[in-house]
């Protein structure tokens, strides 16, 4: 069982209420991200979770009981970090075995659990080194797997895969997700990368200054952002926002297109740019076209090539069915 509830949580430093009064249901056996930008209070509200920041106010239950002040050790949670916490000195093994020893588990029992983590995490052939003959992505593997001997009923991952390159970061999140298949375990998950979020995750929550902005998951975030902070955030390239004239023609104070809703012509459209910085990835490309009279830059994104070059005229048409519109107080209109 992991089923996680907020009532009411806050958190003050101060004079600085970096979590005004939330609420929030995570269930038994979801995969939820906490994604924002620096300093949104994801990570905040993670170790609120964990007992490694004490609230202000509210309470956190966990499967139906009251946590608030009960200790970090025994809330039945695992948490793993960014700067994987390992000892140096100790071998794979070791370092997997580490909570169990703590816990006085019998040899025959952590012997037992350490071979099944290694198994899962492919750590077998390395289970006597040591942390410092390991990369970073095995370093992050070792740290699940001391996470996982400890059968929690909820994993907490506070931004696990920054320290890693792009390539491990694509492999790492991958092994996350099937780990979460095999163990049907509650996951909660910091970052501040929407892409992670929007891969990883059943359900995701938007924060923005400590405020839930949206939670749901991520197609919903991504066809139906409840505001305009939502709308730009999910995404990648995010939406290009229009406010203005244009705007008022759809009875809107800003209208949001994303960028893959938006078609190019070099010889008609809805909106007239100048080609600026072309982006090419290979399958897809991103045009990014100044002086539409619009925004200062809207970005394009397109399917393989286009035959345009920096400071060339193109037209610009989105699809009117994927247009997004926000009121005067940022909410969408539906």
């Amino acid at each position: 069982m992991g089923r996680i509830q907020l009532d009411k949580v806050n958190k003050v430093f101060g004079d600085v209420e970096v979590i005004p009064p939330l609420d929030l249901s995570i269930e038994d056996g979801e995969f939820v991200v906490f994604v924002g930008p620096s300093g949104c209070g994801k990570s905040t509200l993670l170790r609120m979770i964990a007992g490694l920041e004490d609230l202000s106010a509210g309470a956190i239950q966990i499967d139906d009981e009251d946590v608030t002040e009960v200790p970090p050790s025994k809330r039945g949670l695992a948490m793993v970090f960014q700067s994987y916490a390992l000892y140096p000195h100790m071998t794979v093994r070791k370092n997997i075995a580490f909570p169990m020893r703590m816990a006085g588990i019998a040899q025959d029992v952590q012997d037992a659990k350490i071979d099944a983590a290694a198994k899962s995490l492919n750590l077998v052939d390395y289970l006597d080194r040591k942390p410092g003959q390991l990369s970073g992505g095995q370093r992050q593997r070792v740290a699940i797997g001391r996470a996982i001997v400890r059968e929690p009923s909820a994993f907490l991952f506070d931004e696990p895969l920054s320290n890693l390159d792009a390539a491990l970061r694509v492999g790492m999140r991958l092994e996350i997700m099937e780990l979460h298949k095999k163990l049907a375990t509650t996951m909660i998950y910091v970052t501040h990368d929407q892409v992670e979020a929007m891969t990883m995750a059943d359900k995701i929550v938007v924060l923005q200054a400590g405020v839930i902005e949206q939670v749901g998951s991520p197609l919903d975030l991504y066809h139906a952002p409840r505001n305009k902070f939502v709308a730009g955030f999910i995404g990648s390239p995010k939406m290009n926002l229009i406010e203005g004239p244009e705007a008022a023609k759809h009875d809107a104070t800003t209208i949001g297109i994303r960028p893959e809703h938006l078609s190019v012509s070099k010889t008609e459209g809805m909106w007239k740019g100048t080609v600026g910085v072309a982006e090419h990835l290979g399958s897809d490309t991103f045009i990014h076209v100044h002086n539409t009279g619009l925004m200062d830059m809207m970005t394009v994104r397109i399917s393989g090539d286009i035959a345009a070059s920096h400071g060339d005229d193109i037209y610009l048409t989105p699809d009117m069915e994927r247009l997004h519109r926000f009121g005067a107080d940022g909410l969408r209109i539906a």
